[in-house]
């Protein structure tokens, strides 16, 4: 190694610091990772937030239940608040389990004296019902939700702290305007304890009412999803975005997380606080497959299945679910006199028929990712038999009016009514068309090799 060589390794590299809003969490631990100050701080980092924590209780819990709790003295919490906001420049807070009355008094004072906004998501009621403070706690709420920026409490939740039973959306309006007379500045009452399969989360503020519709996820992994949803929306108000705004991304967030949880544990899971970051950073390798299936398919000369209005391969990131996040060809891929060419390049939401195809297929089977759109006549139909192959078809015929009616629903009805008649996932979806509408096959697959192999092999069959 020569000299200059050597100067030039020993040489230290100067610091780039970063900076990030900070954000406080003040609740229990959980052990098992899914709830409290865990999930708190994993949602902080993937809100590009800088997370601390006053931790209230020591639990130890897993995927199947909490096995034992021990409260932490509420001067040693008060000393935790105290060493964070002493030295960070904390930019929101939030609250979550605080056990007891003397805790919850004294985070009531200090968010007195905070010059940030406090979420207070009010851990009051166990998933099964059960009261988890006891009267003398729950009255020592009022104070703490006179304070509070943002309070969060689920139905049972907040028929506890007003006296409202939550039975639909004008109960939960009454129940938030209660909260906002009891001090806070807003009250979100979520939906998720009401029975029905759409969530409705009402949003009650000096500008009035937000309702936010999500459909339900059906699965037992929501353990901490209060926790993720409280903490996301605190994060995002560190970093200054609105209200209203924050709560409708806040639960989108939330909603991924449960759909796509975490197979870790002996009970349900856990809620995958990092999914947003995953498939965000999924976006350049999908893309990058999309290509290597458009440049497989013009090297092996597809012409014979481009259909009249073009081809198209659709990409989905892993955890996609909606048309911005799939990487498709934009302007399609369409016939030469030589073979087939891509017109353009690949982006993300070059693609509206195909992609909400895929998104509607996702439903029936989170693991498929692509699909391409493929000529359907009694050729290919031939071929389609001789490959022995699951196949699924919907009739445009038999489609509703009110779907029709709608922009864009048609995709999801179909992928519906194909699914539905199989009994696995189909490797092609036929779709016969009708006066208008182009005759078309459309393959799906877990990834881009596989579509791939798929569409060569039907070429080959015809």
């Amino acid at each position: 190694m020569s000299d200059e060589s050597r100067q030039t390794t020993s040489q230290t590299r100067i610091p780039a610091p970063a900076e990030k809003p900070v954000v406080l969490t003040i609740a229990g631990s959980d052990s098992g990772g899914g709830a409290g100050v865990q999930a708190d701080c994993k949602t902080f980092e993937a809100h590009d937030a800088f997370g601390t924590s006053a931790v209230t209780a020591v639990t130890a819990q897993n995927t199947r239940g909490v096995e034992s709790t021990h409260v932490l003295p509420a001067e040693e919490v008060a000393a935790q608040i105290d060493a964070v906001t002493g030295d960070f420049d904390v930019r929101a807070a939030k609250t979550g389990m605080l056990a007891t009355a003397e805790i919850v008094r004294t985070v009531a004072e200090r968010a007195a004296r905070a010059e940030f906004p406090v979420v207070v998501d009010p851990v009051m009621v166990a998933a099964s019902g059960d009261r988890l403070l006891n009267p003398e706690a729950e009255a020592a709420y009022e104070n703490l939700i006179a304070e509070a920026a943002l309070v969060t409490p689920n139905a049972d939740e907040a028929e506890v702290l007003t006296g409202v039973a939550i039975a639909g959306t004008e109960s939960a309006i009454e129940a938030g305007e209660e909260l906002r007379s009891m001090g806070a500045d807003a009250a979100l009452v979520k939906g998720g304890h009401v029975p029905g399969e759409t969530v409705r989360d009402v949003l009650v503020t000096d500008e009035g009412v937000e309702i936010f519709r999500h459909p339900r996820v059906e699965t037992d992994a929501t353990h901490g999803s209060g926790c993720t949803l409280s903490a996301a929306i605190a994060a995002l108000l560190a970093r200054g975005n609105n209200l209203n705004n924050t709560v409708e991304a806040s639960a989108d967030f939330m909603e991924r997380a449960v759909r796509y949880h975490l197979d870790v544990g002996e009970g349900p899971g856990a809620v995958h606080h990092a999914v947003g970051v995953r498939n965000r950073a999924a976006r350049e390798s999908t893309a990058e497959e999309v290509r290597a299936v458009v440049q497989n398919f013009v090297e092996a000369d597809v012409s014979d299945l481009v259909p009249e209005v073009g081809m198209n391969v659709v990409g989905a990131t892993p955890y996609a679910e909606e048309t911005g996040e799939t990487a498709a060809v934009e302007g399609r891929i369409t016939r030469t006199f030589s073979g087939v060419k891509p017109n353009r390049g690949v982006r993300f939401g070059a693609s509206s028929h195909v992609a909400r195809f895929l998104l509607a297929c996702r439903e029936f089977d989170p693991d498929l990712r692509f699909a391409v759109n493929c000529r359907f006549d009694s050729d290919v139909e031939a071929a389609l038999d001789s490959l022995d192959w699951e196949v699924a078809e919907y009739d445009r015929g038999a489609e509703p009016d009110e779907v029709k009616e709608r922009e864009g629903s048609t995709m999801q009805w179909g992928a519906r009514r194909a699914f539905e008649s199989v009994e696995e996932t189909p490797v092609a979806v036929l779709d016969r068309g009708e006066v208008g509408k182009e005759a078309i096959v459309k393959m799906v697959a877990e990834d881009g090799h596989e579509v791939t192999e798929r569409v060569l092999a039907l070429l080959d069959a015809l």
